[in-house]
């Protein structure tokens, strides 16, 4: 088992969670593929959209709906700074995962967080778990305690 998907088990066993981790037989590294692979509606896929702030460097997690896009504008006022794009190499170190596997919990380095709110209409959403392959699945408002997020208007 990889260290990624590992860590990311951890962490739902660490909050109580018993959400089985899906192997899935295809890519799942875009909210669309994801979809397909779960059998369900794209706005059910949580997606992990990392910022690195333009002067503090830091990254910023934007946890949104598949179908959603992050506005910058929105987004950077809440992170209190502008943000730009979060090279791949600076997400693995801080997060431990490579782009299309970031999943929202297990993290290496706590991020400041931001969550969708159109996650909250379903039951049920998928996340991605460490790996491009790996998803799990979990009520939306215990996602939201479990990264400590703020809920937030920033989508477009």
């Amino acid at each position: 088992m990889s260290k990624s998907l590992a860590r990311v088990k951890a962490a739902l066993a660490a909050h109580g969670i018993d959400a089985p981790v899906l192997e899935m037989p295809q890519e799942t590294r875009t909210a669309p593929q994801a979809a397909e692979a779960a059998g369900c509606a794209l706005d059910q896929i949580v997606k992990s959209i990392l910022f690195r702030g333009e002067g503090s460097g830091q990254l910023r997690l934007f946890l949104t709906a598949g179908g959603n896009q992050v506005c910058a504008d929105k987004a950077s006022a809440l992170a209190g700074e502008a943000l730009g794009r979060a090279d791949a190499d600076q997400v693995r170190k801080t997060t431990g995962f490579a782009i299309g596997g970031v999943a929202p919990i297990g993290h290496l380095t706590p991020l400041p967080c931001w969550f969708d709110a159109r996650l909250l209409e379903f039951p049920q959403v998928w996340a991605a778990a460490g790996t491009p392959r790996h998803i799990f699945a979990a009520p939306p408002h215990l996602l939201l305690r479990i990264t400590a997020a703020h809920l937030a208007d920033f989508t477009a």
